[in-house]
């Protein structure tokens, strides 16, 4: 189902709401809203997936596509025990005015932490800090968008993952974000070592109060409802090839970072990913 409107430009919030909308009113498929998997085991050849409210489920195959964005990842950060301060993840992040008149440190490199330290420029004396030094990406390179040039020159599908995650952070810009910071008076600074009772130790030996530390600091895959079935390794990540677990029969994964392409956590790519992995869950027994 291809997403209406230009396709050269970006959708807001609601447009993407409506698409996922209008995509589920089509399937014949039954959808269960507000239904938490606690747990999903395999008794002698079919899958019993249970949820939180006692109901339970049956099926030859299982497909896990609850993605990661469920579980934002907050680093562990020296100190934060005696940490007085408000710490917050990005997840929790709405609208920039519960923040105004404050002392606000933005930790990350990424297209969230320059967003939101953009939007809080206006209204607090905000500080973006980061491990390296911002790594800028135009966004429209020779005229079109940079998704465009992935798509068109295969590098969309194409199985780079390992050699995509080596590369750093970068925020994708046509240069209003950068204009913003520059506009606002939001500095970068090389991360902070600690946090104490009044707020950071910056990498100088320097000591600041700070209102809140905002952490953009990303998500993890997490599939607890997976625990004791033998398709996680150690670290609680998916044993798998190309969406298919390895350990495990009948069970695969939709959503992945790089699962099959750059694209396979995107609109564009689920679609390819979860026919891979449907048509090989068929095959087996």
């Amino acid at each position: 189902m291809r997403f209406p409107g230009d396709p050269d430009r970006y959708p807001a919030r609601d447009e993407v709401v409506a698409y996922l909308r209008a995509y589920a009113a089509r399937l014949d498929a039954e959808i269960r809203t507000a239904t938490t998997v606690t747990a999903a085991v395999r008794e002698q050849g079919t899958w019993v997936v249970r949820a939180g409210d006692g109901r339970e489920f049956t099926a030859r195959a299982l497909v896990a596509a609850t993605g990661d964005y469920g579980t934002p990842y907050v680093p562990e950060l020296p100190g934060r025990a005696e940490c007085g301060g408000r710490i917050l993840h990005a997840a929790d992040y709405r609208t920039p005015e519960p923040f105004a008149g404050q002392r606000v440190v933005v930790a990350g490199g990424g297209n969230s932490a320059v967003q939101i330290a953009a939007e809080l420029g206006p209204v607090a004396d905000v500080t973006l800090a980061t491990r390296r030094p911002v790594c800028w990406t135009p966004r429209r390179p020779l005229g079109k968008d940079l998704h465009w040039w992935l798509v068109r020159t295969g590098l969309d599908v194409a199985p780079l993952g390992r050699w995509l995650h080596r590369l750093p952070v970068s925020v994708l810009d046509d240069g209003r974000w950068r204009a913003a910071l520059d506009g606002h008076g939001v500095d970068r600074r090389e991360m902070f070592t600690r946090l104490t009772a009044e707020g950071v130790v910056w990498a100088d030996g320097t000591k600041e109060d700070v209102d809140t530390i905002l952490l953009a600091t990303g998500y993890r895959p997490a599939f607890p409802y997976l625990a004791g079935s033998g398709a996680l390794d150690g670290h609680g990540r998916p044993v798998h090839r190309g969406g298919l677990a390895t350990t495990t029969p009948g069970l695969g994964f939709v959503g992945l970072e790089f699962q099959r392409g750059f694209s396979s956590k995107s609109l564009r790519g689920v679609g390819r990913d979860a026919a891979h992995v449907l048509s090989r869950l068929r095959r087996r027994p």
